[in-house]
């Protein structure tokens, strides 16, 4: 496996987590955010092995703190970095963790009733924050 530093680390694995919840809470529901969570681990757990392996090492997601749009820029903007972190390793895995967050955010906005307008609109900024 390729070797991240701890922040490179916390980095990519915060905005994988964080891009899951931003699709999630965009269109909440109580029931329908634990068919979201179960549907976006499932296709986290079946990335490749260095993004599973990278989004295991070193502990537990920290989400972002402040407001909404607060949160929902800091994950973005994660996403931009962690594609450049995962692009200067130059290993291949940039492509791989891009479309392991696409397929999870994704499978989490199809989990409950079909994808609302909401979820299409936070899709769409998680694809550009990839880009």
């Amino acid at each position: 496996m390729t070797d991240y530093t701890d922040a490179e680390r916390d980095t990519v694995r915060n905005a994988a987590f964080g891009a899951i919840a931003l699709v999630s809470k965009a269109d909440p529901g109580f029931f329908s955010s634990f068919k979201e969570s179960l549907a976006g681990s499932k296709a986290l757990a079946s990335a490749p092995k260095e993004i599973t392996e990278l989004l295991r090492s070193g502990g537990l997601p920290k989400p972002p703190t402040g407001d909404a749009a607060a949160q929902e820029q800091a994950v973005l903007t994660g996403l931009t970095q962690a594609v450049g972190i995962l692009t200067a390793k130059a290993d291949g895995s940039a492509e791989a963790f891009k479309g392991v967050i696409l397929e999870a955010a994704q499978a989490v906005a199809d989990a409950s009733d079909g994808v609302s307008p909401e979820e299409q609109a936070v899709l769409d900024k998680v694809k550009a924050a990839l880009a």
